[in-house]
């Protein structure tokens, strides 16, 4: 099947737990709402849109504070975590 040949596992959630996907539906719910709000995808190349979203993951790590994580960024939280 398409998995194998191209060497990719599938992830699924368990059955009846919505909470296995939280994490990764929250940040795209941020993605959507602080990157591409007012953007036009139809405007866009494969490119800009990967770009856009590489640009907003470094920041969202490296600069973007939580106030769940006690207003520290994700890599600081990480690094106190360690």
């Amino acid at each position: 099947n398409y998995l194998k040949k191209h060497h990719l596992v599938s992830s699924m959630s368990r059955r009846g737990n919505c909470w296995d996907n939280a994490v990764i539906e929250s940040f795209h719910s941020n993605l959507k709402t602080e990157e591409f709000q007012y953007s036009k995808f139809n405007s866009m190349t494969n490119f800009n849109v990967v770009s856009k979203i590489d640009d907003y993951m470094y920041h969202y790590n490296e600069n973007r504070i939580q106030e769940k994580l006690g207003y520290l960024t994700p890599k600081e939280f990480g690094m106190m975590a360690a």
